[in-house]
């Protein structure tokens, strides 16, 4: 068995390794002996987005855990934030959420966290896999007398809901606001019409009729066009466009401008710099971030601190530098003094807040950052090799950075969850940072697939 855990968890097709009934079961059998201290059976959390393969995947899990003597809490639908959330809220040892966030409806993942609400570290996934590796999870069940048990909870997102509504400051709210909510057809579809109406909005919601095909499709965060379009057509002060388990946020302004992650960055940045917030005056963020994300925290005298790519990166980062902020261009967003992870509902409702405290459109906010042009391509591939013992890959690579030199960068990387070599390029103009993503994915695909042929 291969590596399970990506960037971001366990994900594959649903029905085929290792997104598979029995992987579930296996994969709760393994939390549920892990957690197992012998002093109490322990309490983990199960939540799920809308995908139809979700059933399964959740009947799988409460079938493995409670085989183990776990007690399993099923929370339903809800945001994978919400499960983080009441992991730490219950006080439980662990929360599930099954979810493959952005991806089609085909797809399905698995993702932990550990007591807190925080995710797994890196040698608890370690564990987990040599548990399903060796084969032996049938020989470590309990006896039937410790068998344990499963309750749905029904009030998951109702406790989530308030939860979400606290993160709003008390002396201001959403009333005379009118926003457009895209919820993908996820997990956000119930709560994030309910936060913004509760805190005084007037609401306009797309995509929030799931039925378990139509999670992210030509919708929400990876697709914001139809929600521009729509708070154009509203007269609307912003729009806000979730991924499927609602744990990013793509911000939309009253122009139809599209804002990702490193804009509503740099706007929350200097709201809480201005407050006194902004702990030890430092932003994390990735090395995906636009070059304009840099230049805007250095014009507002923040520090920064780059890191890896994944949210979990960002929050290690963040609490090993003791920084209260941190994200994605990709819209992950992470609020420490909010909660333990990113959450598209509270970014979405800092960057609302930051309007009402400014007195200004989103459009004037988003001033703050220069946007270097940035061009994103997907080579899909056969085979990940290591990019730079590749002679015509390391060579291209080179030639491409010294054609920008300081006016721009290029970053080559694996996705963690697909067979997809990502090319992020940023150049002094849109035309020739085009050039060079095409000129690096006709290397990459000619040096990586021919010699891998299927």
């Amino acid at each position: 068995m291969g590596k399970l855990f990506g960037t971001d968890g366990i994900r594959g097709v649903a029905n085929k390794t290792p997104m598979t009934a029995e992987m579930a079961l296996n994969i709760g059998r393994a939390v549920a002996h892990l957690l197992d201290r012998g002093g109490h059976a322990p309490r983990i959390v199960i939540g799920r987005d809308t995908r139809i393969s979700g059933d399964m995947l959740e009947s799988a899990l409460v079938a493995g855990l409670c085989s183990m003597g776990a007690e399993a809490i099923v929370a339903g639908i809800l945001p994978t934030p919400g499960v983080a959330f009441l992991t730490e809220s219950l006080r439980a040892d662990a929360g599930i959420v099954i979810s493959a966030s952005h991806n089609p409806y085909e797809d399905n993942g698995i993702k932990i966290f550990g007591q807190g609400g925080f995710k797994l570290p890196d040698e608890t996934e370690a564990a987990i896999e040599e548990l399903l590796s060796a084969e032996k999870m049938h020989t470590l069940t309990p006896s039937p007398a410790k068998i344990g048990r499963g309750a749905r909870m029904e009030d998951a997102p109702g406790r989530y809901t308030a939860f979400l509504k606290q993160s709003f400051p008390r002396e201001h709210s959403l009333e005379g606001m009118k926003v457009v909510l895209d919820c993908s057809n996820g997990a956000a579809y119930r709560v994030a019409p309910d936060v913004f109406f509760e805190l005084g909005a007037a609401t306009t919601t797309l995509f929030n009729q799931p039925d378990g095909k139509n999670i992210n499709l030509r919708c929400g965060s990876q697709h914001p066009e139809k929600l521009a379009k729509k708070v154009v057509e509203s007269g609307a002060d912003a729009g806000f466009a979730f991924d499927g388990d609602c744990d990013r946020v793509i911000a939309v302004d009253e122009k139809g401008n599209i804002l990702t992650g490193d804009r509503m960055l740099a706007i929350c940045a200097k709201v809480m710099k201005n407050e006194g917030k902004l702990t030890n005056n430092t932003v994390v963020r990735t090395v995906m971030s636009n070059t304009g994300l840099r230049l805007a925290l250095e014009s507002l005298g923040i520090d920064s601190v780059i890191t890896g790519v994944g949210d979990r990166l960002v929050i290690e980062a963040m609490k090993a530098k003791g920084a209260a902020l941190g994200g994605e261009d990709s819209g992950h967003l992470i609020f420490l003094e909010h909660h333990t992870t990113g959450d598209g509902i509270i970014t979405a409702l800092q960057v609302a807040a930051a309007m009402k405290k400014a007195g200004q459109p989103l459009s004037k906010l988003a001033e703050i950052m220069k946007v270097f042009p940035q061009v994103l391509v997907n080579v899909h591939v056969k085979a990940r090799p290591i990019l730079e013992e590749i002679p015509e890959i390391a060579a291209a690579i080179r030639t491409a950075e010294a054609r920008l030199k300081d006016q721009g960068r290029v970053l080559v990387r694996y996705s963690g969850t697909q067979h997809i070599c990502r090319i992020m390029a940023e150049g002094p103009t849109q035309e020739e940072t085009e050039q060079i993503c095409r000129t690096l994915a006709a290397v990459i695909d000619k040096s990586i697939n021919l010699g891998h042929p299927a």
